[in-house]
C-alpha cells in the first residue's frame, strides 16, 4: 500500500548506536493493533546548528516512549512512520554497519554497501499525539537503580491478567512522610518496597499497570544507575525521564486496598534463617509438591529445628531440616511454596527474619535490622489430613483489605 506525503528523509546510520534507541521504541509499539502508525514508529529527524539529532517515538496508547539517537549524519530532514515488522528486521540484519535510509513520497529505501532494499512507511499524520510532560506536576528525583530496586521488590505481590478487582495487576505509588512506597497484591500476599528520593514534590500516590512498570524495569536497568530519574505525574499519565528518554504510563483509575492495617501484626513465632539454605530446600520440596499443592508444612519449634514437610499422592514426599533461630510459640502452618521463593528471591542479603501470626495469620519476611523492604503470605488453612500427612488439600486465606 502507497502512502504519499511529500516527506523527504535521509540519513546516514550508525547501526550499533541507532539500534540500541531504536529496540528501546519497538518495544512500545503495538504489533496486534488494526492502526497501521501503532505498530510503526515516528522518526523525526533534524540537523540545525551542526547538530544532527533523530527523535523516535512510539506508543501502544497504554505506554509511550521518546528518545532521542544522536551521532547520526541528517542529510535530508523530514519525518516517517517506519513499520516495525519489516523496517525493523532489515535495521538488524543490516550487512554493514554504516548504511543510509531515505523516505519520499511514503517509499523508503535502505541502502547497506552494494545492497538495496524497498519499504513502504505509514503517513505520520496518522501516529497520533503523544502525551506532552511539560504542565505535569513534580513527583519526585531518584536514582535509576534506585528506583528500579523499589520497583522490582515493590512488585513481588502482583499478578497479571486479572480485570476485577482493577487494583490487580497493578503497582500503588505513594509518596508519604519523606518515603517513596511501592506496593503490589493479589489478595493473598503483598509487597511493599520504599526508597529515600533525592528531591520530591507534595505528598501523592497513583497506580501503574504491571505490563507497563516491565518496560520501564528494562529502561533503568539498561542505564548507569545514578542516572538521576525525574517522576512527573498529572491526572491521567505519570512521566520518567532519564537522560534523553521519556517513558510514559497511563495511570489505573481504581482505589487500592488499605494496606496501612496489615503493616504491623501480632506476631506469635519467629524465625531467623539461612536465606539461601531456606530457599534451597524450598525448592527441593517444590520438586514433589509443584504438580499436586505446592503447599509446604512448616514445623517450628522454639530453642529447635525448622522442619519442612510436603507431599503429592503421585510423586512421593519429602521432609527437610533447617537450622534456625526460632523464638515464640511452637508452631505448625503451611504456605504457598511458590510464594514464599518470589519473597526470597527478592530479600537478597544473606539471612531472612520471618515473623508468623499463629496458624492462621500472616506470615512477615523481612531483611534482617531492615525496614525497606516488606513481604506478606497468608497461609494455607490446614485440615486434619494435612496435619496427618495424608491427601487432603487446604484451601488458601485472603488478606483482608477493609
Amino acid at each position: 500500500m502507497y502512502f504519499g506525503e511529500g516527506n523527504i528523509v535521509r540519513l546516514q546510520i550508525n547501526k550499533g548506536e541507532f539500534m540500541k534507541n531504536w529496540q528501546i521504541a519497538e518495544r512500545s509499539t503495538s504489533s496486534k493493533s488494526t492502526i497501521n502508525s501503532l505498530t510503526g514508529i515516528l522518526l523525526k529527524a533534524s540537523g540545525q546548528d551542526d547538530e544532527n539529532t533523530v527523535r523516535l517515538e512510539a506508543t501502544d496508547l497504554k505506554t509511550s516512549v521518546k528518545c532521542i539517537s544522536r551521532g547520526i549524519l541528517v542529510e535530508e530532514e523530514g519525518e516517517a512512520v517506519l513499520p516495525v515488522k519489516v523496517v525493523g528486521e532489515l535495521f538488524k540484519k543490516a550487512p554493514t554497519s554504516v548504511f543510509t535510509v531515505s523516505v519520499t513520497d511514503g517509499k523508503g529505501l535502505i541502502i547497506a554497501g552494494r545492497n538495496r532494499y524497498k519499504f513502504t512507511t505509514y503517513p505520520s499524520r496518522e501516529f497520533p499525539t503523544l502525551p506532552v510532560s511539560e504542565s505535569a506536576p513534580f513527583f519526585c528525583s531518584i536514582s535509576a537503580s534506585e528506583l528500579l530496586r523499589t520497583i522490582s521488590e515493590g512488585t513481588v505481590a502482583s499478578t497479571v491478567g486479572e480485570e476485577f478487582p482493577k487494583y490487580l495487576g497493578t503497582a500503588f505509588f505513594q509518596m508519604k512522610d519523606g518515603e517513596l512506597r511501592v506496593i503490589s497484591t493479589d489478595g493473598r500476599r503483598l509487597s511493599l518496597s520504599k526508597c529515600y528520593p533525592a528531591e520530591k514534590g507534595d505528598d501523592g500516590d497513583f497506580l501503574l499497570p504491571i505490563t507497563g512498570l516491565k518496560e520501564l524495569q528494562r529502561l533503568l536497568s539498561s542505564v548507569d544507575g545514578e542516572t538521576p530519574v525525574r517522576v512527573l505525574s498529572d491526572t491521567t499519565l505519570v512521566f520518567f525521564q532519564m537522560g534523553s528518554l521519556e517513558f510514559s504510563v497511563r495511570r489505573v483509575e481504581a482505589a487500592f486496598p488499605n494496606y496501612e492495617k496489615i503493616l504491623n501484626p501480632q506476631s506469635t513465632t519467629s524465625l531467623d534463617v539461612d536465606r539461601n539454605s531456606l530457599a534451597a530446600a524450598l525448592e527441593r520440596v517444590d520438586v514433589i509438591v509443584r504438580e499436586f499443592s505446592r503447599m509446604v508444612l512448616f514445623r517450628l519449634s522454639p530453642q529447635g529445628d525448622l522442619v519442612l514437610t510436603g507431599k503429592a499422592p503421585e510423586t512421593g514426599a519429602v521432609e527437610e531440616i533447617l537450622d534456625g533461630k526460632i523464638e515464640g510459640e511452637p508452631l505448625t502452618v503451611a504456605f504457598n511454596v511458590g510464594f514464599l521463593l518470589d519473597g526470597l528471591k527478592a530479600l537478597y542479603g544473606e539471612r531472612a527474619f520471618i515473623s508468623f501470626n499463629g496458624p492462621e495469620g500472616q506470615m512477615t519476611m523481612l531483611r534482617p535490622d531492615q525496614k525497606d523492604f516488606l513481604y506478606m503470605v497468608m497461609p494455607i488453612k490446614l485440615t486434619e489430613n494435612d496435619l496427618s500427612f495424608e491427601e487432603d488439600n487446604g484451601e488458601e486465606e485472603d488478606i483482608p483489605t477493609e
